[in-house]
């Protein structure tokens, strides 16, 4: 099982959560919004940006004196890396103990049930087509 090498610490997914939501975006913008829940001040949000970007996870445009902010990784590359990491150091890097894990130690309900089954089988379909 390989997964791409994508480490992101809280504060990343934090600020990364909203560029994906409001990409381009400027610096004041992401701290704006993260004010009432984190209380980062501006400094603190720059430093994080400008660090991201030196990481390769968020891209800048200059316009005039204006840093805009994009999301350089998507948030399904996110979530899979996350993923992946998970399932590495948890689970000996297997999908099926995990999926049994979680199957036996959550609530899940009768629908959820349901949608899961249906993935599976969607899945197995499109790989018994791709075998023929």
């Amino acid at each position: 099982m390989a997964a791409p090498k994508l480490e992101l610490f809280e504060s990343e997914w934090t600020i990364l959560r909203i560029v994906w939501e409001r990409q381009p975006c400027a610096a004041p913008t992401v701290q704006e919004a993260l004010a009432a829940e984190k209380g980062w001040a501006y400094t603190t949000v720059k430093t994080l940006m400008d660090r991201m970007v030196r990481k390769g996870l968020l891209r800048t445009e200059k316009i005039r004196n204006l840093y805009l902010y994009r999301a350089a990784v998507s948030q399904a590359q996110a979530q899979r890396s996350e993923i992946f990491r998970t399932v590495q150091r948890a689970f000996n890097g297997t999908l099926t103990p995990m999926m049994q894990f979680l199957l036996e130690n959550e609530e899940l309900s009768e629908q959820e049930y349901e949608h899961l089954a249906r993935l599976i089988r969607e899945r197995r379909r499109k790989n018994t087509g791709k075998k023929k």
